[in-house]
Parts: structure tokens; C-alpha cells; sequence
């Protein structure tokens, strides 16, 4: 006999199941090996992911011969010259003058936001001329205008909201400790980024887990779906650097969970309207298209509870606007983001509002911005339909490099519409965002910014709405573990999708392995 269920996780479909030997097994013992399966399937993935991405390049190993030539080359000058030669002395002398290929901010996209971080707190201002000018600290995210001073100055392209709030645990690591992101740019960079990343995904992954149980049906489904989170997607491969991906993610999901307790758990405490508030706002604030899924979320809790909505949940959303404003215009004199002061150059005409197209002094020599004349992928496709098509199913595509997606689709609609789900609201939520955004990125961006997120694994610019997605699974995963070949199509999404999130070894900025597949192929270059 199969051993008690509880009542409140459903038994899978089937009961019984043959095994390999025509012997019987049983649910549980069906379930833990449907585990095994699933840790199996993401560490092949992983795995694989890895080994096609090896390249035996040992940035330290560059460095200690670069400075042992350097060191021989200052030795030969001085015997040349007729000085005696100290070999301590040369070693210091070398060493305090070394430029090294290492350094721990792993693309110009996150060392914008550590610029600015470092320039509000060491110089008190947003302009990161100096900074960007220290080796290592260069970007090219950045745009440049009149200061509050009169002056021309550079700053940071991200929106500033989130950056102003980093800034605060800097300055505290800053004066509590007297360590700088200058001269201790690991140690610190470290510890904010496991801060800033790595807790609130333990948090993340908690309230998935609570939404899985809540509204899974099966065992082997709420297991698959958190294996994906877990695993399959991008959110802990953008983990590494400093970005708003991940943290869009967390505060979706959390404005999400406060809001299924409102809806359907008849939680009417003010503290849960407050939540949804402020975090469904902080999305918008971090992920600008996420103004919609701030619309939707607003317009459902008025129509069902004005009352509370107006008191508890309107006042957090107007902090995080008044945050989002007023750190963009004490940044830019200007309460547009920087984004909306982009333009086309016509002829040799830059508009005066266009803060992107410029000439700046770095290393002493006058260099044009890189958005003058962008490069390889960040030219953009001029082409709407081969846009779509590859960041659909393409080299950069949603659902060819992260398959598990496929099972959303399907998802929404059995959340909202099949009898043992009847979560309409929340199918609507997921799919009119995931709508709404996705025609955004594809149709409506400029073609400068059909890019694909520029250097990167993968459609960066989606990735926020990975939780969504994943709760939309939830009834698909459920459907797929009633029989063995369904699982194994499981499978086989799960591990596609964890060998996209794992190609990056350590570095998300860098192309997908379907983009590098499609460039050895001869199909496309970038």
C-alpha cells in the first residue's frame, strides 16, 4: 500500500507506476525519483554549459607576467644607463605603477552604477569624471551635460533611485570601516554584492517556495518549478554583478505575494497594501517598462478595495515616485531619466537635448563617447521581424535559450481558466504584463536599442519577469508529471535551460551560446 498523504499537498496523478522491472513502485517512491531527475537534468545542464564555454584564460597569471616583463624591462634600462640595480626597489616601483588586467566590476553596463556609487559618496556629487577616469573605472554607459555648477559633466545612464540607495550602504561600509571601493574594490565589492544580490534571493526563493505549495497541485510539479527557479534562469546568473535585473525580480515577486494575500487569502492588514505598493513601484522605478505591471496591479486592488488601496497602498507608490524624481533632478537638473534625452543625429546635427552623442578627456587624450558610433550588437536591428524572431526563439531568444519559458505559455491560460486553478486575476496580471512588455522591447524601442541588451547572455531586459513566468508554470509542471514521456520533456527544457544559465561561467556579459553557436555557423556576426 502507498503510505498517508497529507491533505494539503494532493497525491500526484497516478498512484502506481511500473518501474524498469514490472515491479510497482510507489507515489513517494515515484517522487523522489522524479528529484533525482530534475538535480540531474540542471547539473548535465550546468555542466555542459560550462565545458562549452572553457577558455584557459588566467587573468593572474596575465598579470604576474606582464609585471615580471615590466620589472625585467626596467632592470635591462638601468643597466643600460650605468645605475645599480636593486631588484626590491625595481619590484616597488614597478608594482606602484602597474596596471593589471584584473578587476572585480565585470562590464562598463555595472561599472556605471559603481561609478556613481563611489562619486556620492567619496565626492559628494553624481558627475563620475574622475572616477571613470581611474583604470578599471572606465564605462561607457554614461552621458554627459551642464551640471548645477554650469559646467559639462558625465554621469551614469542608469536611473538614479536605486544607485542613491546603494550609495547609503556604502557610505556605511565606507565610514564604519574606512575601506574604500578604490582601494579595496573585492572586499567591498563583495560584500555589498552578496548584500545586494545574493539575500534578497533567499528571500525570492522562499516566497516562490510558499506560492508553490500554495497553489501547485502535484509534488513533482512544485519541485520542477522551483528547480527551475533555482537553476534554469538567469536571475543567479546576472547574481555576480551589480544590476537591476535581479533586483527587479525580487520586488516583483514580493509586490505579487502581498497582493495574492489581499485577493485571495482575504488579508486585509495594511502592512500587506503597503508592500504591494512600495515594491510594485520600485519595479517601475528599477525596470521603466514595468510601468504597466504597476498600472494593472493599481486598477485590480481600486476596483476590489478602494478604501484600503487609497490609504495604505497609494502612499508608498508616491514615496518611491518622489524618490524616482527628485534623485533624477538633484542628478541631472531634469526630471526625465536620461534615456529620454536620447535622439537621433540627422545629417552632422546633434539636437541640444541629446545627451549621448559627445567628446570627453580620458587618460589626457579627447575621445569620442562610444554611443557616437556604436559597434557590433549595439548598432541594432533595423529590421522589426528578424528582431523578433531572435529575441523570440533566435541566438538571443526567450524561449530557444531558456525552453522552460515554453511552458508558461500554455500556464497563463490554465491558471486563469481550468476548473482546479481559477486564478483569472492573477493569469490576467501575468499575461497582459508579459503582453504588454514583451511588444514593447520588440516593437516599439528605437533601433539604436534593438540590441538585445547589448553584450549579454541572454534578453536582459525580460528577465525581470522571470517569477511571473515561473508561478504561470505552475499548473503546466503539474500537467507534465501525470506520465513518464511528459517528464521527460521536462527534463529536457529544464537542462536546455540551465546549460543558458551556466555558459557564463563568471561573467553574464558575455553573448549566449546560441549567439556564438550562430557565429561559428557563419549565420550572423556581431
Amino acid at each position: 500500500m502507498s503510505p498517508p498523504v497529507s491533505p494539503t499537498i494532493p497525491p500526484p496523478p497516478a498512484q502506481t507506476m511500473p518501474d524498469d522491472s514490472g515491479a510497482d513502485c510507489s507515489a513517494r517512491a515515484l517522487l523522489r525519483r522524479g528529484v533525482y531527475a530534475i538535480l540531474i537534468a540542471l547539473s548535465v545542464g550546468g555542466m555542459v554549459g560550462r565545458i562549452l564555454a572553457v577558455n584557459a584564460v588566467d587573468k593572474i597569471g596575465v598579470d604576474k607576467t606582464n609585471q615580471d616583463r615590466q620589472i625585467a624591462l626596467r632592470k635591462q634600462q638601468l643597466k643600460d644607463q650605468g645605475q645599480p640595480v636593486d631588484d626590491e626597489a625595481v619590484a616597488r616601483e614597478v608594482q606602484e605603477h602597474f596596471v593589471g588586467q584584473q578587476r572585480p566590476f565585470l562590464s562598463a553596463n555595472d561599472r556605471s552604477r559603481w561609478d556613481t556609487i563611489r562619486a556620492l559618496v567619496e565626492n559628494g556629487t553624481y558627475a563620475i569624471d574622475d572616477i571613470q577616469n581611474e583604470s578599471g573605472w572606465d564605462t561607457i554607459d554614461m552621458v554627459r551635460h551642464r551640471g548645477a555648477d554650469g559646467q559639462w559633466h558625465l554621469y551614469s545612464s542608469k536611473p538614479t533611485l536605486l544607485t542613491t540607495l546603494l550609495a547609503g550602504q556604502y557610505w556605511l561600509i565606507h565610514h564604519a570601516t574606512g575601506a574604500s571601493l578604490k582601494d579595496h574594490p573585492y572586499e567591498v565589492g563583495r560584500f555589498m554584492l552578496i548584500a545586494i544580490n545574493v539575500l534578497p534571493l533567499i528571500l525570492y526563493f522562499w516566497l516562490l517556495a510558499r506560492l508553490a505549495e500554495r497553489y501547485g497541485q502535484t509534488d513533482w510539479g512544485r519541485i520542477f518549478v522551483m528547480a527551475a527557479a533555482t537553476g534554469g534562469t538567469f536571475i543567479t546568473t546576472f547574481s555576480v554583478v551589480l544590476n537591476n535585473h535581479v533586483t527587479g525580480a525580487v520586488t516583483v515577486l514580493i509586490a505579487v505575494y502581498a497582493a495574492l494575500r489581499i485577493w485571495h487569502d482575504s488579508r486585509r492588514e495594511w502592512y500587506h497594501f503597503g508592500l504591494s505598493g512600495l515594491f510594485a513601484a520600485f519595479t517601475a522605478s528599477d525596470e521603466l517598462p514595468a510601468l504597466c505591471f504597476l498600472a494593472i496591479l493599481t486598477a485590480g486592488l481600486l476596483w476590489r478595495f478602494p478604501r484600503q488601496t487609497l490609504l495604505y497602498y497609494m502612499p508608498p507608490v508616491l514615496i518611491v515616485m518622489a524618490g524616482f524624481f527628485g534623485t533624477n533632478y538633484i542628478a541631472h537638473q531634469s526630471f526625465r531619466p536620461p534615456y529620454m534625452h536620447r535622439h537621433d543625429v540627422v545629417g552632422n546635427t546633434v539636437d541640444p537635448d541629446d545627451w549621448y552623442h559627445f567628446d570627453y578627456m580620458r587618460g589626457g587624450k579627447l575621445r569620442p563617447a562610444y554611443w557616437n558610433s556604436p559597434v557590433g550588437i549595439d548598432k541594432g536591428e533595423p529590421t522589426i521581424p528578424v528582431y523578433a524572431l531572435h529575441a523570440l526563439v533566435g541566438h538571443h531568444g526567450i524561449f530557444s535559450l531558456t525552453p522552460v519559458w515554453l511552458l508558461a505559455l500554455p500556464g497563463v491560460v490554465m491558471l486563469g481558466w481550468w476548473r482546479r486553478y481559477r486564478l483569472r486575476e492573477l493569469a490576467i496580471l501575468i499575461g497582459g504584463v508579459t503582453i504588454i512588455c514583451v511588444t514593447f522591447y520588440i516593437a516599439i524601442v528605437k533601433p539604436l536599442d534593438r540590441n538585445y541588451g547589448g553584450m549579454t547572455s541572454g534578453l536582459r531586459w525580460v528577465f525581470w519577469l522571470a517569477p511571473l513566468w515561473l508561478i504561470a508554470m505552475l499548473p503546466a509542471a503539474d500537467w507534465l508529471s501525470a506520465a513518464r514521456w511528459r517528464r521527460g520533456v521536462g527534463y529536457v527544457l529544464l537542462a536546455l535551460s540551465a546549460l543558458s544559465a551556466s555558459y557564463p561561467t563568471w561573467n553574464p556579459w558575455v553573448q549566449p551560446w546560441l549567439a556564438n553557436f550562430f557565429v561559428y555557423l557563419g549565420w550572423t556576426h556581431f
